[in-house]
């Protein structure tokens, strides 16, 4: 990996490296992340972590070989589904070296980013209580443990229309026509 992150002169190569989930927040994060190589001549680095059903601690003894090969498989595949929409048929502008590693997000996303040069950037995502307590946040981690500046990226002003969309699918309420013009 060392030699991915050095050019011919033997100089360090700028990297702006991304964690990508596909969510719609996610996705901004991205394209923030694509404009920021753009702005920076620098290569964008996605990054997919993945995880073996049950976590680390359970596919110890009950995963084989084969079974983490399909695991990683499909983790490259989620990786090409989520680059295709976020830029589609269009190429993003700047060189696109996408990665996919074994492990927690926040981690795979700090290891990936260890150079001072790098830029890091992260959606922050909806961080409602309940949600707090079962998954930490990804974006915390970064902010507390990179070596490189981090970005965070607040969600699309559109994700809590779309949220106030489900709940209201969720609990059947109707909606009213008013509301639509405002």
């Amino acid at each position: 990996m060392e030699a991915v992150g050095r050019n011919e002169r033997n100089e360090a190569v700028r990297r702006v490296v991304v964690g990508v989930t596909g969510t719609p927040g996610n996705l901004s994060a991205l394209h923030r992340a694509a404009a920021e190589a753009r702005a920076r001549d620098a290569a964008l680095w996605p990054v997919l972590a993945w995880q073996p059903p049950g976590g680390e601690l359970g596919s110890r003894n009950s995963l084989g070989p084969s079974a983490l090969a399909a695991c990683r498989a499909a983790a490259v595949e989620r990786l090409r589904e989520v680059l295709a929409t976020a830029f589609g048929a269009l190429e993003p502008g700047v060189t696109l070296v996408g990665h996919t590693v074994r492990g927690t997000p926040g981690a795979a996303l700090v290891d990936t980013a260890r150079d001072p040069e790098d830029l890091l950037v992260v959606g922050t995502g909806s961080r409602a209580p309940m949600r707090r307590l079962v998954r930490p946040s990804v974006a915390r981690y970064c902010l507390a443990h990179a070596a490189c500046p981090v970005l965070t990226v607040p969600p699309s002003v559109l994700k809590a229309d779309l949220d106030a969309v489900h709940r209201r699918n969720v609990w059947r309420i109707p909606l009213d026509p008013r509301e639509l013009t405002s």
